[in-house]
């Protein structure tokens, strides 16, 4: 169920951006303009038509808003940079400066000579009560980011719940027809057989023309039921070519298809031997699905890379992802994805290794000798 948004957040973004431009105009003109020169006026004006801008450059656009707040005591201006810089900015200590910043030029009086010391012990009251107003605007545009952060990653989560259910689904689909094609295979095509070789047996033996014209017609549908039934068994054990079908038996030639349907921005590099056995390209194939599994579920927002590689000894498959630019929530697992590669590796005398690498990504390597049944002689 998709949640319905608040009007406020459908409004386009130029009609917000003139809205605020109006209200920081109306609060220059409402702030004893007429007792202000024309220069600090002219700086006042020229920071609140710096707001249209404060999307693209919200760090320039704040730092226009300075000059007029210690010229002129106007809150909704410095204050609309504040949040939209808090809102797009992660960096902490840069909030921190803008807002002391801020608390400095409003708090301090223009112009900035002869000050009394009664004047600098109410500057510095002042200075301590606009740094604390000043922490509303940082905290709530953190908010907001984290909001947006939050529900991108709900997202993501809902995507790969339903990614997770469609893998579920078609592994017991493909377990269903595989154990079909087993009986089918083993029983039923047995047992037509055995009635064609009865029904042939019968046509020798048989003395009647009539008999013999019958054994001759129940061997002849016992034929082509058998090779119906092996048609379809060849069907039930086929890779399927569209999306909801299954791939029981996933090769090399199924990469392609996996990295361009991962969801996650990934280059695929290199190429193998065309000697490679079906259970090697499995295990390939296997490898490179798991590790982007967890690229997408423990490192949101990172692109990957699929490199195969060969040389005389053996071969391979490294998949290596960059750090995250997202924060990564939590996600209950099984663990046992990578335990499962390492045992298929095992199978294969090959070698499975995992883990991080020096600039913050992730490495899964998978590497098989070439004297091992993986490759086909």
């Amino acid at each position: 169920m998709t949640r319905r948004r608040a009007w406020w957040t459908r409004l386009p973004d130029p009609v917000v951006d003139a809205l605020v431009v109006a209200i920081a105009g109306a609060d220059v003109w409402f702030s004893l303009w007429d007792e202000m020169s024309s220069f600090a006026f002219a700086v006042a004006i020229a920071a609140c038509a710096a707001l249209a801008l404060r999307r693209r450059f919200p760090l320039v656009v704040f730092l226009l808003t300075l000059p007029a707040s210690l010229m002129q005591d106007i809150v909704f201006a410095p204050f609309a940079a504040l949040f939209t810089l808090a809102e797009r900015s992660r960096d902490r200590r840069l909030l921190t400066v803008c807002a002391v910043l801020f608390a400095l030029a409003s708090a301090a009086p223009w112009p900035l000579d002869g000050l009394s010391p009664y004047d600098r012990t109410w500057t510095a009251v002042r200075f301590f009560y606009t740094l604390a107003t000043a922490a509303a605007p940082v905290l709530l545009g953190q908010l907001v980011q984290a909001r947006g952060d939050l529900g991108r990653r709900l997202v993501e989560i809902e995507e790969a719940r339903e990614h997770e259910r469609l893998l579920h689904s078609q592994a017991v689909l493909a377990r269903e027809r595989a154990q079909l094609a087993r009986e089918m295979h083993d029983v039923v095509s047995h047992q037509v057989s055995l009635i064609a070789v009865q029904a042939g047996a019968l046509q020798v033996a048989a003395k009647d023309p009539d008999f013999k014209a019958g054994a001759e017609t129940i061997r002849s549908l016992s034929v082509d039921t058998l090779d119906e039934l092996r048609h379809m068994v060849t069907l039930l054990r086929a890779s399927g070519g569209r999306a909801t079908e299954v791939t029981p038996q996933p090769t090399l030639a199924d990469l392609h298809r996996l990295v361009t349907g991962s969801g996650i921005d990934t280059e695929l590099t290199g190429g193998l031997p065309p000697d490679i056995a079906v259970p090697a390209q499995r295990a390939i194939y296997r490898t490179v699905q798991e590790a982007l599994t967890n690229v997408r579920k423990h490192a949101p927002g990172a692109t990957a890379t699929v490199r195969l590689w060969h040389d005389p000894h053996t071969y391979g498959v490294t998949i290596t992802n960059t750090p995250p630019t997202r924060t990564s929530l939590p996600l209950p697992g099984s663990h046992q994805g990578l335990v499962g590669l390492g045992e298929r590796a095992e199978l294969l005398a090959g070698v499975f290794e995992a883990g991080p690498t020096g600039h913050g990504g992730y490495e899964v390597r998978l590497r098989i000798p070439r004297d091992t049944l993986g490759t086909e002689h």
